[in-house]
């Protein structure tokens, strides 16, 4: 059968957003922005403080980072130089689960024996070396309560970690006893930081003039240096969690795909425009204009990438890829319809995604003149898929006006250890 073009039409005006809805997007997000600092309830962005400024670019020493942001650990052993360089001098990495090995994340492990394990990563990172004094930061991405630059108490686990003892514990008091358990009296952790500060402060540090920094992944946050009111003074690092921002206007696959997951209400803005989601609400348009609505095919951002890789004339990636998980041939036509409803759904991702960035800028630049600088953004999404750094320049263009060739989006891969080893040098200057 061939999909109704009146439909196909419909659902890519539903997966549309206009300069109009972009500037609303945008000052919305301020506005929450500026509610989150003053402490109003009514925000959706958590705006959580870093306890952390920009780097100054002249930090320089030996300094471990440990990268803790899913199963796969890493501990690396970074030199600073200052002027943004940086060499890394060792580098291990290690899963915490290996099926019919061993397993440091479900719920038969302790966290005792999950920090054990990465104290013996550290120990291998310094060669053995239980003498010379080490500094550690720490990238930790779960979801915790910080209340000074050391420490993080963990609220909940997720990505399915499941191990005893660590929810409402200090991370690195957990890690500290066990570097003790390990010999390493001299390794002292001394920041914990997220994935997405990391990201920043790596970005800072090698560019300069850097101020905003993203994770455009399977999930999405921001955070950014704010300058002026509320909580952060001084100047400091807030962690927005930007993925909660709930001031937008849904369609009807966003309203369903929200009514079916396991937090519904939640993570607005990351339902509508992270990888994870992507290829859910591709398959959910695709089954309606199959006549299938409702079925699963398992379609996901990788999928989506594929089809707009491939420019040719007759889409032959798309119809294959439909043809594969869903067991439809489609005409020539459909195929084209069905890589165009991948591009509507790609491009509204990163559309609402710069509005969020422009509305930071806003903050960021109070009633000043925005300057020139970068936007730091990590992540597979916006390294890997076709349209999205266009698409953000395009943003830029019809929100910023004549300002839009000031600031650039660029790729800041690797933070997570080097944002670590930038945190423990800023920790020790105090």
């Amino acid at each position: 059968m061939a999909f109704d073009p009146v439909l196909y039409d419909e659902i890519i005006a539903a997966f549309t957003v206009d300069a109009e809805h972009l500037h609303e997007a945008a000052a919305n997000f301020r506005q929450d922005m500026r509610l989150g600092l003053s402490g109003s309830p009514d925000s959706s962005l958590r705006m959580l403080p870093s306890y952390l400024g920009l780097p100054t670019g002249k930090e320089r020493g030996d300094y471990l980072a440990l990268d803790f942001g899913g199963t796969n650990v890493r501990v690396l052993l970074y030199r600073l130089e200052g002027n943004g360089k940086y060499e890394i001098l060792s580098h291990v990495a290690k899963p915490l689960k290996v099926d019919g090995v061993y397993d440091f994340i479900g719920a038969e492990a302790t966290g005792e024996q999950m920090f054990d394990f990465i104290a013996a990563l550290v120990d291998e990172a310094v060669g053995g070396d239980h003498e010379t004094p080490y500094l550690l930061g720490h990238t930790f991405s779960f979801p915790s309560a910080q209340t000074n630059i050391s420490d993080a108490r963990l609220i909940i686990w997720t990505k399915e970690f499941a191990a005893r003892g660590v929810e409402g514990e200090v991370v690195n008091d957990l890690l500290r006893a066990a570097l003790v358990r390990q010999g390493l009296t001299n390794v002292t952790p001394n920041s914990v930081i997220n994935d997405t500060v990391a990201v920043l402060l790596a970005a800072a540090y090698i560019h300069g003039e850097t101020a905003i920094g993203a994770i455009y992944a399977t999930g999405h946050n921001t955070c950014y240096l704010e300058p002026y009111t509320g909580m952060a003074q001084p100047p400091m690092i807030l962690n927005m969690e930007s993925g909660g921002f709930s001031k937008l206007v849904p369609n009807r696959f966003d309203v369903a795909l929200d009514a079916a997951s396991e937090k519904k209400g939640e993570q607005r803005l990351e339902k509508m425009v992270s990888g994870r989601y992507m290829g859910e609400l591709f398959e959910m348009a695709l089954a309606e204009l199959l006549g299938a609505a409702g079925s699963k095919y398992g379609f996901t951002s990788v999928d989506l990438s594929r089809m707009l890789e491939d420019v040719s004339e007759d889409a032959t990636s798309a119809a294959t890829l439909v043809e594969v998980l869903t067991g439809q041939r489609l005409t020539a036509e459909d195929a084209l319809r069905a890589r165009g409803l991948a591009r509507a759904i790609v491009v509204r991702s990163a559309r609402l995604i710069a509005a969020t960035f422009v509305g930071t800028l806003w903050q960021v630049t109070g009633s000043g003149e925005i300057r020139a600088q970068h936007i730091a953004v990590d992540g597979s999404v916006y390294e890997k898929m076709p349209l999205v750094k266009e698409q953000m320049a395009n943003v830029f263009a019809e929100l910023l006006g004549a300002d839009a060739g000031k600031v650039d989006t660029i790729l800041a891969s690797g933070g997570s250890g080097l944002g670590a080893a930038l945190a423990a040098a800023m920790a020790e200057r105090g």
